[in-house]
């Protein structure tokens, strides 16, 4: 039986830095309309070591914004790639998350390789997800193309299936990323072909909006 709660506690994690104030007001000059206290949850403060281990996903994925030593980034990194592989199901998600992941950790070109040297069992585990998942896809677009191009020959049919696999990894990739794609983005994907498709999604990770990805490559 489901009750419905008559208590609402409101909690603010502050990703970067300590809390600026601990209470919010809403209003405008002349009137307050809701004012309320929060729970702060301030990462910058929270020893990373406390929480390698933790089996809350919520607390390994926010590893690399917790406090660490610098010598201890890339086995911080290495946790909470560990705690996303262990702790979440979702294929999905996982993609999502360890988007998430490398964005707070920000790892330079020479720790990434230093990363790959060191914890290559991570390295390897997170990268051979990433190419099952995109081969997923574009073995169900080719199915897909092939269900519709029985009709004109089967050279011409594994074309389309090709082309629409990569077309729908694009748009996943960047539906995890950056969320909402638009219509003009998606009619781009739609009319751009299996090479340029390809081309695109290398462009994903690094990427720092859609248009980056998308955009010309003049």
């Amino acid at each position: 039986m489901q009750f419905e709660p008559d208590r609402v506690i409101p909690v603010v994690i502050f990703l970067r830095g300590n809390a600026p104030r601990y209470r919010l007001d809403l209003g405008g000059d002349r009137s307050t309309y809701l004012s309320f206290h929060y729970l702060a949850c301030e990462l910058g403060t929270l020893d990373s070591e406390d929480y390698l281990e933790s089996d809350n996903i919520v607390a390994r994925l926010n590893l690399p914004s917790m406090r660490y030593a610098t010598d201890r980034k890339l086995a911080v990194y290495a946790a909470a790639v560990r705690g996303l592989v262990e702790l979440e199901q979702d294929p999905e998600k996982k993609l999502k998350y360890l988007d998430f992941i490398d964005i707070y950790a920000d790892l330079d070109d020479d720790e990434r390789a230093r990363y790959q040297r060191e914890y290559p069992q991570e390295a390897a585990t997170m990268g051979t997800f990433s190419e099952r998942f995109l081969q997923q896809g574009l073995e169900q677009g080719l199915e897909q193309g092939l269900a519709q191009g029985e009709q004109i020959g089967m050279r011409k049919s594994e074309q389309i299936g090709m082309r629409m696999g990569e077309a729908r990894v694009l748009l996943t990739l960047l539906r995890l990323k950056f969320g909402t794609v638009s219509e003009a983005v998606e009619a781009r994907i739609d009319q751009a072909d299996a090479e340029t498709l390809l081309r695109w999604s290398g462009r994903v990770l690094s990427a720092g909006d859609i248009e980056d990805v998308v955009g010309d490559d003049g």
